[in-house]
Formats: C-alpha cells, sequence, structure tokens
C-alpha cells in the first residue's frame, strides 16, 4: 500500500524511462516528483501519463523570475494538474505573492483545487565551502529559517529544505507548514551528490511532512523491494 508521504523522484529523461519505473512500481507509489530534466526533455506528455496512472505530481521546477512571468507560470503549470510546485524563496516577497495569487485565482477559474506551493530553501548540495563561495553571509541554517518565515508570511504552503533544517522550521512555522524534503538517503544507500542527508525515519521524526527518494529506489536491483523497506521504516514513525 502506497504512503503518500514518499515521493518517487524521475530523475530520467525519457518517457520509455518513465513508464518503465512507474508501471514497475504499480500501487506501491503514488505520488511522483518531475523535475526540470525530464520536463525539458518530454514536457506536458509526463504529467498526462501519471495523470492516467492516477498519481500525484510534484512539479519540482524552481521558478525564478520576475514576479509576473512567475505568476504566469504558475497557471500554466495548475492547468496542468500539478499538486505540488517549487519556486525559490530567494525570488523575494513580490513574486511569491504573485505565484500564490496567480495559484489561487487558476484554481478557482478552472474549478480545481489549486496546487501548493513550496519555496526552495538551500540545495541540499550546499556544504558551508560551497555555500560560502557564493557570497553567503549567514550559517546555511539561519539562511534557511529566515527564508522559511518569509515564505509563510507571503502565503506560501511550505518549503523544501534539507532534513538537517526541518525540526527548526517545523518549531519556527508551526504544524499546519508543510515541508518537504530531499536528500533523503536509506541505510541502504550511498549518499551521491547530496552533502545534507538524512534516513527516512529520522527526517519524520524532525518534522518532515514528504520526502523525496530517487537514485536508492529508481536504480536500485528490485525497485519495488526498496520501496517496501522505505515504507516499513517510515511506518516506524507515526504519522
Amino acid at each position: 500500500m502506497a504512503d503518500d508521504r514518499l515521493i518517487v523522484a524521475l530523475d530520467v529523461s525519457t518517457m520509455d524511462a518513465v513508464k518503465e519505473i512507474v508501471l514497475s512500481l504499480g500501487d506501491s507509489v503514488s505520488f511522483y516528483k518531475v523535475g526540470m530534466e525530464l520536463f525539458y526533455a518530454e514536457g506536458a506528455k509526463t504529467i498526462r501519463f501519471l495523470q492516467e496512472q492516477n498519481k500525484q505530481i510534484f512539479l519540482d521546477l524552481k521558478l525564478h523570475d520576475i514576479p509576473n512571468t512567475v505568476a504566469h507560470g504558475v497557471s500554466s503549470l495548475t492547468r496542468l494538474g500539478a499538486s505540488l510546485i517549487t519556486l525559490h524563496g530567494q525570488g523575494g516577497p513580490v513574486m511569491m505573492k504573485a505565484a500564490v495569487e496567480a495559484a489561487r485565482e487558476s484554481g478557482e477559474t478552472l474549478g480545481v483545487e489549486r496546487p501548493k506551493l513550496l519555496a526552495i530553501t538551500a540545495l541540499t548540495s550546499f556544504d558551508d565551502e560551497s555555500w560560502t563561495a557564493i557570497g553567503g553571509q549567514l550559517p546555511i541554517s539561519d539562511q534557511v529559517i529566515r527564508l522559511a518565515k518569509l515564505a509563510k508570511d507571503c502565503g506560501m504552503d511550505g518549503v523544501v529544505c534539507s532534513a538537517l533544517e526541518a525540526k527548526m522550521i517545523r518549531e519556527a512555522c508551526g504544524d499546519d507548514f508543510l515541508i518537504v524534503t530531499p536528500g533523503i538517503r536509506p541505510s541502504f544507500a550511498t549518499t551521491d551528490d547530496q552533502k545534507r542527508v538524512a534516513t527516512p525515519a529520522s527526517a519524520l521524526q524532525d518534522g518532515a511532512s514528504r520526502l523525496v527518494i530517487g537514485r536508492p529506489i529508481t536504480q536500485a536491483e528490485n525497485p519495488r523491494e526498496a520501496v517496501r523497506l522505505i515504507i516499513e521504516e517510515m511506518e516506524n514513525v507515526s504519522k
């Protein structure tokens, strides 16, 4: 049985690869992430296929532009039927507020539930050295909290952040704030290129709402068994 706290990242670039993953996992997974690589390669047909399979869609395109452009982008993505959409918190309050209003208006016009909007705080590939290299003045964790509070004030539904910051964000932003955490690695997987990682159980215990996991599932010898093991670990943490 699927646990919708688990989002499987479709970090592939072809529809054939998407179909292989989704059909092989079947009803064990109900939520998938579509990112830049796949969306730029295959476009809206990826979303339509997932909808045909009755899956929820996390559209992770990390929108970051002037407010009007982002607002129009959110309206277009709402029409596609995404459940979650990301934009960069560093785009600022005017941009985030414009996105929130666009999602609300588009949902009302279409007669559908609007997508939930998530602010990107700091990418999980950052460590202290690379953060300083781009001019980060505050420690990563401080900047993440600052952006999370700003996102909430702007009407955003939640954030994407490392599990290492989830507990602080939960304390700062409350129980109703959605916290989606990538960089999750079960004990049987390596850390790949993401520096700030956590296990499924520890992330949920620290306040994460949903977990994004890709390669430990999609590149496993037995992806469905990998999902079973991860959900088993998650179920040991109360929802």
